[in-house]
């Protein structure tokens, strides 16, 4: 018997982001359902072979979604909400779509399916919506379709499912008293009747992934995993599972985990590597254990010598027939291959490790168990090497940076007056209506400005050239939003590529790929900065750009600024470090950023912190800790300046009730956040704490090319004003406009205007 190695999944984009192409091409009417799925057939083509080629022995298939895994989930069992139904001549594949984004559905406007974070990760998942009566059924074929394309060839893949508790406990349930757990009984029958087709079809295993495993569960929660895997177990008992958790170590649900009657448990050994021993120790000897030992979720190179080392000691315990090994998760949270990286200098580059490369490193670790150290000498010599380089680089520590932390004081973490006071001081300086209206930062990045971007870098036109055209584009957005009368502009931010990519461009220690896409959520993909070593600014990134978008308008304009704890979640950080330390370094640098905006007459600055929530550890104990450092970045970032100058932040959909404490301890005077996918749900959590500050609720979902009306925003303006104080409350998108066109932005905008003028004359009258 020799030890396998796994995946449990691919990034789904591509190398060049070709299905990104191919989706917004079949999107604007370009290209047919069959073009779409034909890029798709190749690219899952594609990853099959190359993850076979690479030596994995389980290959998955059903990783692979056009849009996102929890929506193709809702799909497959049927859990369609009623308002997609309207219509039976419409395509599946329009219905799939107008869940994802909303838009026109038959000739009938539809609103799009909440989206949330994915765990802790800065993937966004479809939330399904599930009533108290719901039915299911097995509605697509789509796992058996794309089996029997890689049996075709040759490649016997493990199907990937998401597991039906999870799947559940990520849904959103209607019944806010019970739980969405009472539709085990309705929902398992489709689950035992795909896994026994999946078996006719010749699956010998499957991935089913229950991440919520890695939550704090509740002794209802973790009991019904016995009840579950022991029916899954029964509707097909010839096909091996592969239980799968990550991003956490299991807790308290571990003991109940490894009684489950599945062949095979996956655990996270990245994130906690503590829980593999007690593991190794307490398992059946009918289980065997899949250890996720290199990082799908980072990119620094592993210590293969380290990590080999480990593993014996596992096999010794376990022999080799009963130990997998793989990924910590998913390889769909980093980019595709570092090869296609030629610009990262060679000494950096022998740091790091991105999907193809976490392919590699499995294979080696299994042929140094199946074949022996020997057979992989030269591999762990290059491993060790990497890293004894890595720890001693001068480009890594920065004295000055060493110095400044040391010098650090907490009274750097306070405003010099309360918000009570200082909104006092703020009213009197910009002089703005009630319900104050604005946009959240970007405007949309037209095909122009992205060439005119892309050809400056590559030094096709010259720095006159370049700042013309962002001149000429920021001075058009500021030109539409005086007319159409938004009382705090934005310049519109032509210059940024991307709200953490364009900092880490500008920071030193950090360095930003030419083609390390991640998926952010359906086509929208990101390139995470690499954070190697200390941060420093050494020159001001937004004076210039906001200050001259100033000087068109005798209007506020915000300066934009995204915050120390969202470049490091949206970042791949360093590790030799606690990131505590890192989000300090940060802080400094923006802190100098804000300190200039102020000295060059910016009244309004916002420092985005989108990322706050998604950073929270799973487990409830690790909690405080994180959020007494995050709060003490952003505080140190945001409290240089007098009381005189308004300081906002925005953050994105989240569950605030577990953060709200920790938002208001932000001191921020605005924070702006995405809600009207939830028709205002997300705010309650800022009535019921008594949120003392300022809010803007997002009153447009920019996520969808639909253009709400007035009097829907008027609506959402009124559900807003039942939980916020009229006084408190501010009128803005749900988040930046990058992604969406002119053509939309422009009646949207007009129509929010239009809504807080008519609420306005109401509250007047």
């Amino acid at each position: 018997m020799v030890v396998l190695a796994t995946s449990l999944g691919f990034p789904r984009m591509g190398p060049y982001r070709e299905l990104k192409k191919a989706l917004e091409s079949y999107w604007n009417g370009s290209s047919t359902p069959e073009e779409l799925e034909q890029v798709a057939a190749g690219l899952r083509e594609r990853h099959w072979r190359f993850q076979a080629g690479h030596g994995i022995d389980h290959v998955p298939s059903g990783d692979f979604s056009l849009y996102d895994h929890v929506l193709d989930t809702a799909d497959l069992v049927g859990a369609i909400p009623n308002r997609y139904r309207h219509d039976d001549e419409v395509s599946r594949l329009d219905r799939y779509f107008a869940m994802a984004r909303g838009g026109s559905l038959g000739g009938v406007g539809v609103t799009a399916l909440e989206m949330t974070k994915w765990f802790d990760t800065n993937y966004h998942y479809l939330v399904p919506e599930l009533d108290p009566g719901q039915t299911f059924t097995l509605s697509s074929t789509r796992p058996l379709d794309h089996f029997a394309q890689a049996r075709a060839l040759g490649i016997t893949t493990r199907p990937v499912l998401l597991g039906p508790i999870s799947f559940l406990l990520l849904s959103k349930y209607a019944d806010d008293r019970g739980s969405s757990l009472v539709l085990l009984p309705a929902l398992l029958p489709v689950y035992a009747e795909l896994l026994a087709e999946l078996r006719r079809a010749g699956a010998e295993w499957v991935q089913i992934d229950e991440p919520v495993l890695g939550l704090d569960l509740d002794p209802t929660q973790r009991g019904a995993f016995g009840r579950v895997y022991q029916e899954l177990h029964e509707a097909a008992p010839a096909l091996r599972i592969a239980l799968t958790t990550y991003f956490s170590g299991l807790g308290e649900n571990l003991p109940t985990t490894l009684t489950l009657p599945v062949s095979a448990l996956h655990l996270d050994a990245v994130s906690d590597p503590s829980q593999v021993d007690e593991a190794i120790a307490s398992a059946p000897d009918s289980l065997a254990l899949s250890l996720g030992v290199v990082d799908g979720r980072n990119v620094w190179r592993s210590d293969l010598e380290a990590t080999l080392t480990r593993l014996e000691g596992a096999r010794r315990t376990l022999g080799s027939d009963r130990l997998l090994i793989g990924p910590s998760c998913s390889l769909l949270h980093l980019p595709v291959d570092l090869d296609l990286e030629p610009s990262i200098d060679t000494e950096l580059r022998s740091w790091l490790a991105f999907a193809a490369q976490r392919l590699e490193e499995i294979g080696i670790l299994a042929r140094g168990l199946n074949e022996g150290r020997d057979a992989v000498a030269q591999e762990l010599r290059e491993s060790t090497e990497a890293a004894t380089a890595r720890a001693g680089s001068a480009r890594v520590h920065d004295p000055a940076v060493a110095r400044r932390m040391g010098a650090h004081d907490a009274s750097q973490e306070r405003r010099t007056s309360t918000y009570g006071e200082r909104r006092a001081t703020q009213a009197a300086r910009l002089g703005l209506p009630v319900l104050p209206t604005t946009t959240i930062g970007s405007f949309p990045q037209t095909a122009a400005i992205r060439s005119l971007r892309s050809n400056y870098h590559k030094g096709r036109v010259d720095a006159a050239a370049y700042e013309e055209g962002m001149r000429s584009a920021i001075a058009e957005v500021i030109a539409f939003q005086d007319e159409i009368d938004i009382d705090v502009l934005v310049h519109g931010e032509p210059e940024r590529n991307d709200m953490v990519e364009y900092f880490g461009e500008l920071l030193g220690g950090c360095v930003v790929t030419s083609n390390g896409w991640v998926q952010s959520y359906g086509s929208r993909c990101v390139k995470p900065p690499i954070i190697y070593g200390d941060i420093t600014r050494s020159e001001p990134m937004t004076v210039a750009w906001a200050s001259y978008a100033q000087s068109l308008t005798t209007k506020p304009v915000k300066g934009m600024l995204t915050g120390p704890i969202t470049i490091l979640q949206w970042s791949f950080v360093r590790n030799d470090q606690p990131l505590a330390d890192t989000a300090r370094q940060l802080a400094f640098a923006i802190r100098d950023e804000v300190i200039d905006l102020e000295a060059a007459g910016i009244r309004v600055i916002q420092i985005d912190e989108p990322a706050l929530r998604e950073g929270l550890p799973l487990h409830r104990a690790d909690h405080r800790d994180y959020l007494a450092w995050s709060v003490a970045a952003f505080r140190l970032a945001s409290s240089g300046v007098r009381d005189e100058t308004q300081i906002h932040t925005h953050m994105c959909y989240c569950d605030f009730n577990d953060v709200i404490e920790s938002i208001a301890a932000f001191d921020a005077d605005v924070i702006s956040m995405e809600a009207s996918r939830s028709q205002m749900e997300l705010l309650h959590a800022f009535g019921d704490f008594e949120y003392p500050n300022e809010v803007g609720p997002g009153i447009w979902d920019i996520h969808s090319p639909r253009v709400p009306d007035v009097d829907e925003m008027v609506d959402l303006i009124g559900a807003a004003m039942a939980v916020v104080p009229v006084q408190r409350l501010w009128v803005n998108p749900d988040c930046g406009l990058k992604t969406r066109r002119w053509e939309e932005v422009r009646p949207a905008l007009t129509h929010l205007v239009e809504a807080a003028r008519r609420v306005r004359t109401g509250i007047a009258g």
